[in-house]
């Protein structure tokens, strides 16, 4: 059986109009076509749908109970061909994304607003988790894509470095490091430091960095969340080693960060997606804001 959309909307259009040519003018069709279109369903169905006289044209008992399947079908199918048009226009659709505390709270929300204000139908969602949870929501297929700084090891998931910040020293503007304009990491290693717990992406990254340089920073106090890090630093509880994402957020609480160089060390910040899963409209429309804004991103 093999009936089609055509075959259903001429059924459906002789059945309102009564009349082959009329319903040839509603569908901006030849008479002949439609009772093709007509005759080719009966076909397939195995069903006279309806009964043909001279002067008169009208629906046999089965074309009276299929009419009313007809139409729902058809407006099924129209609603999916408008679903997806919608979806490819981005009038509604879903984007959503994993990322890293600091990312979801310092980097990403003006670009949300910046995309939501342009296409107000598609929805974005932000999962705020840690940096080894990013990449397994993203393996997961939970979301779209991830953001952070966790280089992608798997053969599945694929990274594109979207922009990178360097670490600095954060402390309270009345500490003895503060009169200096740039510190080098030697100056550290004697101090109370505040970091994150071993395990950490980025604490990862700069240790790794510093290893390769025979420098060892020894944390005091390690805590996972940002914000309980700069608490503690705020609360003289000694300084921290943090990108300078956290900036704006340290200067509101009132302290200083200093530029830690010899040498200067960077963080890269990717996006994370599936390598063999594509991506919705929606989240294309997205990933390119992301891509083209990277440098600002950083900045945000």
């Amino acid at each position: 059986m093999n009936v089609t959309l055509r075959q259903l909307r001429a059924f459906v259009a002789v059945a309102e109009a009564q009349h082959f040519t009329r319903a040839g003018e509603r569908l901006g069709l030849s008479q002949s076509s439609v009772s093709t279109l007509v005759r080719e369903l009966e076909e397939n169905l195995g069903l006279r749908l309806f009964d043909r006289h001279t002067r008169m044209l009208r629906l046999t008992q089965a074309g009276a109970e299929i009419l009313p399947l007809a139409r729902r079908a058809m407006s099924d199918l129209d609603h999916v061909i408008g679903s997806a048009s919608e979806l490819s226009t981005l009038g509604r659709g879903r984007v959503s994304i994993a990322a890293a505390s600091l990312q979801a709270a310092m980097l990403l929300p003006r670009f949300i607003r910046r995309f939501c204000d342009e296409y107000p139908g598609v929805k974005v969602a932000l999962h705020d988790v840690t940096e080894h949870e990013v990449i397994e929501q993203v393996r997961r297929g939970e979301v779209d894509f991830g953001l952070g700084s966790s280089a992608a090891t798997h053969q599945d998931i694929a990274a594109r470095v979207l922009t990178s910040d360097e670490f600095v020293a954060v402390m309270p503007a009345d500490h003895a490091l503060a009169r200096h304009r740039t510190l080098q990491w030697h100056m550290l290693t004697d101090l109370p430091l505040i970091g994150p717990p071993p395990g950490n992406a980025v604490r990862g990254q700069l240790d790794f960095a510093l290893a390769r340089e025979g420098i060892s920073l020894i944390r005091r106090y390690e805590v996972a969340l940002p914000l309980t890090i700069l608490g503690m630093v705020e609360g003289g509880l000694g300084i921290a080693v943090m990108t300078s994402a956290m900036s704006r957020l340290a200067h509101m609480l009132g302290l200083v960060t200093r530029q830690v160089t010899d040498p200067l060390i960077r963080r890269e910040i990717s996006l994370l997606f599936h390598a063999e899963r594509s991506l919705s409209p929606a989240a294309l429309n997205f990933r390119d804001l992301l891509l083209r804004q990277g440098e600002t991103l950083g900045r945000a």
